[in-house]
């Protein structure tokens, strides 16, 4: 059992440091392409390419409703003389919400087996606590059947029972590491998303409203 936890936790670990890299390179290239362009729409020309990023998931959803808002306006009929309607939003709250909709679906995409690692770092030592007194009874109990307290006859017994308490360390202390640092990680992908949020909100007040 505490192989499986340990095999499972660390091949979590090696796909979300994979992942969470893919995002920062795709979330500085789409930052990068997104401050330099003046249309949204050459923005998402670029989202199929950077679909790693968290970013791209809320600027597709806020984008979304923009154009869904807008849409009516940029179709009107031009008054005759007259130069063509700009469009207007509808509704700046409507797409404040939804970037908060895209932005918790994104954290959740990146919390995705996390919570595992958590599993492993606090279950893992009782597991292997739980070997070891059951080792050392069993040790005891081949005591009491050979009469022998000599330590040739203990050390063995407790030598092997504890081995599923240094297991279970060996398990949960990478998990326990894991955790921390992928919480961090993805707390700083929050702010980001938040920092972008607004900043995407500003664009549109200025250009839209």
């Amino acid at each position: 059992m505490l192989l499986v936890f340990s095999v499972v936790s660390w091949a979590i670990t090696l796909y979300k440091l994979r992942e969470f890299r893919k995002a920062r390179a795709h979330s500085a290239s789409f930052l990068d392409v997104f401050r330099k362009s003046s249309k949204f729409s050459e923005v998402q020309a670029v989202c199929r390419t950077l679909t790693d990023s968290p970013l791209v998931g809320m600027f597709q959803a806020g984008y979304a409703e923009i154009t869904a808002q807008v849409r009516p306006a940029a179709g009107a009929e031009p008054k005759p003389g007259g130069a063509p309607a700009r469009p207007t939003l509808k509704s700046l709250e409507s797409v404040d919400r939804a970037l908060l909709r895209a932005s918790s679906i994104e954290l959740g995409r990146l919390e995705r087996r996390v919570g595992f690692l958590a599993t492993t770092a606090s279950i893992t030592p009782f597991i292997g606590l739980f070997g070891t007194v059951w080792g050392i009874m069993t040790a005891f109990q081949s005591i009491g059947q050979t009469g022998s307290s000599n330590l040739a006859v203990v050390a063995p017994g407790i030598a092997e029972a504890l081995i599923a308490t240094a297991a279970g360390l060996f398990a949960a202390i990478p998990a326990v590491y894991a955790y921390n640092h992928f919480t961090h990680d993805v707390k700083v992908f929050a702010s980001e998303m938040d920092d972008f949020a607004l900043e995407f909100l500003n664009i549109c007040e200025r250009n839209f409203t």
